[in-house]
């Protein structure tokens, strides 16, 4: 009977690289995947284009993950943004650099990053397993078996095995759980699953009037019970459920949390960062003096952009057709107001299904830093999403697959 060397469930990022690197290494092994490609998920990030890291150093990759970050530290050190780079160079594919640090494949098309990890697994001769899904793991003495239906209704044997499955957002791209499932049955504890960089609803009603505006350099707040947390400045998007954007999916799995303690959770605009509120309320007042003649929306139009004009003097209650030198002190304090602090009532997230990740996951006090092992079932090892926590947005997710598949794959083959 072949016994593998390591076996790895999912092909995705982490899973790729666990293959990768466990090969690199001389080890014969086996990468069982759901779809009929690798790197279905991979293929969806950045809008297709694959942000696939930061150039930020450490650091702040480690800050990203909160609580989590300190975890996967080792992770992050032992395969870095700048190694993975230099991964992908060697096979041809380069990189380029936009706002905030987000690195993209210069042909701006994710299938790049794919293509690079197929040839790879290919050269290092992986065997890889398609339209496979493992239902079931046991181990025996010092040998794993899976147990694989799809097609196949058999059973693999290896002496290690890295689950790579992810969580399970986009389930189209064959995300289910099977990876927690596994976990669970031998012995391991899933956190709390919640959706992750993901779009809000928004309760008012108007919101839909804005779907698809974009506003490229705002700040937003978070403010719920006596805490409000404030973003840096960025994008943000309206749709016609709520607002999605950078911003909003970087304090989405805050407010997921919020939501689970309060009834109310408000999110703010600010449309003006660069200007304090005292010096903003004395240009509306000189505004109003010397273009005295004019309507309030041209007024506001220096401001906002002419689709948020409407809506904002609406929220307002001040009529558009008011002339500047009509307004009263009163209202023009309110849209000084409401220039720094445009509130949202946030009434949820879309479903887990609809996030860009999954957070919670395979508890970290569970899984050795510094291995990526487990402390529950020795030679069983873990990679990627289906790990507790998640990163913000531009990149730094990807690179934690990467990061935590390469130390499984080396750790396993040791």
């Amino acid at each position: 009977m072949l016994i593998y060397d390591i076996a790895v469930v999912g092909a995705g990022p982490a899973g790729s690289m666990a293959a990768l690197r466990a090969s690199q290494l001389k080890k014969n092994v086996i990468m069982i995947e759901r779809n009929d490609v690798i790197g279905r998920k991979i293929l969806l990030t950045g809008n297709g284009r694959c942000n696939i890291t930061n150039t930020a150093p450490i650091e702040v990759f480690i800050r990203s993950f909160g609580e989590q970050g300190r975890f996967l530290k080792p992770a992050f050190f032992a395969f870095c943004n700048n190694k993975l780079v230099d991964f992908f160079n060697a096979y041809g594919l380069d990189f380029k650099t936009e706002g905030l640090g987000r690195v993209f494949p210069v042909t701006d098309q994710a299938a790049s990053v794919v293509h690079v990890l197929r040839k790879c697994l290919a050269d290092h001769k992986v065997t890889v397993l398609f339209r496979a899904r493992v239902v079931r793991v046991e181990r025996n003495d010092d040998v794993f078996q899976l147990q694989i239906t799809g097609g196949h209704n058999t059973n693999i044997c290896a002496r290690r095995v890295i689950v790579a499955t992810g969580g399970i957002s986009y389930k189209e791209t064959g995300s289910s759980g099977d990876g927690f499932r596994i976990a669970q049955a031998l012995g391991h504890t899933v956190v709390d699953l919640r959706p992750a960089l993901v779009p809000l609803r928004i309760q008012e009603p108007w919101i839909k009037q804005l779907q698809g505006l974009s506003l490229k350099d705002v700040c937003i707040s978070v403010k719920y019970g006596n805490r409000t947390i404030v973003s840096p400045r960025g994008e943000l998007m309206f749709t016609h459920f709520g607002v999605s954007g950078p911003l909003v999916l970087d304090v989405s799995s805050t407010v997921v949390s919020a939501l689970r303690e309060h009834e109310t959770v408000v999110l703010s605009i600010d449309f003006i960062p660069e200007i304090g509120h005292e010096e903003l309320n004395a240009g509306l007042l000189s505004e109003c003096a010397h273009r005295e003649k004019l309507q309030v929306k041209s007024i506001i139009r220096h401001f906002l952009s002419q689709r948020m004009v409407s809506v904002f003097l609406q929220v307002l209650d001040i009529d558009v057709r008011k002339r500047a030198h009509h307004i009263t002190k009163n209202e023009r304090l309110r849209i000084a107001e409401r220039l720094k602090r445009f509130s949202l009532t946030v009434t949820g997230p879309l479903s887990l299904e609809r996030a860009m990740v999954t957070n919670g996951g395979i508890a970290t006090e569970e899984i050795n830093a510094k291995t990526m092992e487990s402390r529950v079932v020795p030679g069983l090892y873990f990679a990627g999403e289906i790990i507790e926590g998640c990163g913000k947005s531009g990149g730094f997710n990807l690179q934690q697959a990467f990061s935590t598949g390469y130390l499984a794959g080396e750790k396993a083959s040791a």
